[in-house]
């Protein structure tokens, strides 16, 4: 499956010997992330560390926002074949060609942060497995901060899940599309890139995003109202490396993006400061016009997570492989 697939990118490996034109000495970082984004800034900054560690002639250079017009869905296909030397890479992305990485943590199943430090270890060993398999090697990671997660309305506020029923739901991966299916609600993934102009037209009359993250997608321009639904913990962003091309690369450098990525692990892996930030964006955003409702009741998030935790348990049947086997380490982690 994997070679048939890697064997089917020859469009996009077409699309890499184009972009490969330049000195072996110069990499370049595909970040699929806006430039507004926290964890931009975090990369930018690994990027200057390597840089400045390096000895000799080589530079790591970062291309922000899919500017390299590499889809972040298709990474396993294009990294491995060279389209790009570095790309960041997100398991819940990555579940067409890979189904058991979309299952190691489905977001909503783990609730606090006690949970999610006990839990990231062994997805950091599942993700390093996995993407093995696929010639790609793990070389840095991005820690996502725990987030909250809302349901943004254009017209009118909603903070029941039996008043979401009555509308049209954005959500950005499968996972939560089964999940709100299961209680009643009509949800489809719309790209974070087409959602302004969804809820704008109204193809959507909500759409859940975390309230932190609001600003850089200008939500605030099309939702009048939102109110908390869920905590949300993810695994965390991978930075890979073609595996053939890490072990073919000179000490030194790697010796740089080894020391610069434990660097950008330290610094994003810390959570005390999550709720903070969560209730200074809403502030912003009310601000700007967005009216926050009540939170959605503890009977409703209750609801929403028993939802979850059975939509975890089918996509990694669905999944098979070694899908069932990587949730139940994610669940031996977590104690339960």
């Amino acid at each position: 499956m994997k070679k048939l697939i890697q064997t089917l990118a020859l469009g996009v490996t077409a699309l890499g010997t184009s972009l490969s034109g330049v000195s072996a000495e110069e990499w370049r970082l595909n970040n699929f992330l806006p430039e507004t984004r926290p964890e931009t800034a975090e990369i930018e900054q690994f990027v200057k560390d390597v840089n400045a560690t390096v000895e000799g002639d080589f530079e790591l250079k970062l291309y922000s926002g899919g500017s390299l017009g590499l889809p972040n869905t298709d990474t396993l296909r294009f990294l491995p074949k060279g389209a790009v030397e570095m790309s960041l890479m997100w398991a819940n992305y990555l579940g067409r060609d890979a189904p058991a990485l979309s299952s190691v943590v489905v977001q909503g199943t783990i609730g606090s942060i006690d949970e999610f430090e006990k839990a990231i270890p062994a997805v950091q060993e599942i993700y390093e497995e996995e993407f093995a398999d696929w010639d790609v090697t793990s070389v840095g990671y991005v820690a996502i901060p725990m987030l909250s997660v809302s349901v943004f309305c254009r017209d009118e506020p909603v903070r029941t899940i039996e008043d979401l029923k009555s509308k049209k739901l954005r959500v950005w991966a499968r996972d939560q599309v089964e999940t709100f299916t299961r209680l009643g609600v009509a949800a489809q993934i719309i790209p974070q890139e087409e959602m302004y102009v969804a809820m704008k037209t109204g193809v959507v009359d909500c759409a859940l995003y975390p309230a932190l993250y609001a600003h850089t997608v200008s939500l605030q321009e099309v939702a009048s109202h939102a109110a908390f639904l869920y905590p949300m913990a993810s695994g965390p962003y991978v930075i890979g490396v073609a595996t053939d091309r890490w072990e073919e690369t000179d000490e030194n450098i790697k010796s740089a993006i080894t020391k610069a990525a434990d660097d950008l692990w330290n610094r994003t892996n810390q959570y005390e400061d999550d709720q903070a930030r969560e209730m200074e964006a809403r502030e912003k955003l009310a601000e700007q016009g967005v009216t926050w409702a009540e939170d959605f009741s503890d009977a409703d998030r209750e609801l929403f997570v028993s939802s979850v935790t059975e939509t975890w348990a089918m996509l990694a049947e669905e999944a098979g492989g070694n899908a069932p086997a990587y949730r139940e380490r994610v669940l031996k982690a977590l104690g339960r």
